[in-house]
């Protein structure tokens, strides 16, 4: 090849380089966010915290748990901050089972339709109806007597979210109903303590301080926890009512199915440590990897199970 001919073949090789354009960088190539949509310190907080660490140390960059709780009006608010970002992957989720079951039905229009996808399903929640010892119940049956003739008031995550209604169900099916109900970013040993409510409906992690001066009235969820193991499920009190509360990582249903892969591959691996592993035989918690398909057929399986309960509470 002569040499005009060389510099037309460069020529041509450039050209269509600049037409290209840059080629993508490999992800992950700057910091990455897992959005947490309540306030720090309870066990989705504290997983996918232990998550973001190994995705950091895996991949080496930058990689963090951004807390975005809704003021009492659930996990809605973080939900849709990542329902707007980009679908690179760099914007995470980290959800309860509200998000995709009810967050599509409620009128927030960056949710509906529904606009992500499960990557897996990794947490399953000890969570229970507890009341202060003080109080004149200590189980379901003796609150549905005293409420009867007694003002009793409900606190709670937000009054649309599944673990609400399936206690406002389970309330109506025993023949009673909360006087008051109020929403709480947490709802943990102050909310007692305080004498805001008399009940509140949450998770083991938020009253462990305070474990010795409450009593749980019963658990929600599919079977007992190592936590309560006296204490009846709410299904077990009426099997109408069956409901699991669960975490699991979600993306929006844009994003590459290799970044998928990689955040995957990164949460099993974190989800298999020795720190995960102490925290579910401390709290009761039940942490594994539910793959995305199995995951989209629990979220179809709870949409049919809460609407049942909707239904129930004439909603």
């Amino acid at each position: 090849m002569n040499k005009l001919a060389q510099k037309v073949a460069l020529a041509v090789v450039g050209a269509s380089a600049l037409i290209a354009g840059p080629v993508a960088a490999e992800y992950p190539e700057k910091p990455v966010s897992f959005v947490v949509p309540w306030p720090p310190g309870d066990l989705e907080d504290v997983l996918t915290r232990l998550i973001a660490e190994e995705f950091q140390e895996t991949y080496g960059v930058p990689a963090a748990v951004v807390n975005k709780p809704g003021g009492g009006g659930g996990p809605f608010p973080g939900a849709v901050s990542v329902a707007t970002a980009p679908a690179d992957g760099y914007t995470v989720g980290s959800f309860v089972i509200g998000v995709p079951v009810i967050g599509p039905d409620i009128g927030i229009p960056e949710l509906n339709p529904n606009p992500f996808d499960p990557l897996g399903i990794f947490l399953t929640y000890p969570f229970v109806i507890a009341a202060s010892k003080n109080d004149n119940y200590s189980s379901m049956e003796e609150l549905a007597a005293y409420a009867k003739d007694n003002d009793v008031t409900l606190g709670h995550f937000g009054s649309f979210l599944p673990p609400t209604k399936v206690t406002f169900a389970l309330a109506k099916n025993m023949g009673f109903d909360f006087a008051a109900e109020t929403a709480f970013d947490n709802v943990d040993c102050n909310v007692l303590a305080s004498g805001d409510v008399d009940v509140i409906n949450t998770t083991i992690q938020q009253i462990s301080a305070c474990r010795d001066d409450v009593v749980i009235l019963a658990s929600i969820g599919g079977a007992r926890t190592s936590q309560t193991p006296d204490v009846p499920t709410v299904s077990e009190i009426d099997p109408s009512l069956q409901l699991a509360l669960w975490n699991g990582l979600f993306v929006h249903k844009d994003t590459p199915a290799d970044v998928r892969e990689k955040i995957i591959a990164v949460a099993q691996k974190a989800l298999q440590s020795d720190e995960a592993s102490e925290l579910a035989e401390r709290t009761g918690a039940l942490i594994y990897w539910q793959d995305a398909e199995a995951s989209n057929a629990q979220i179809q399986s709870d949409r049919d199970s809460f609407a049942a309960i909707e239904k129930l509470l004439g909603e």
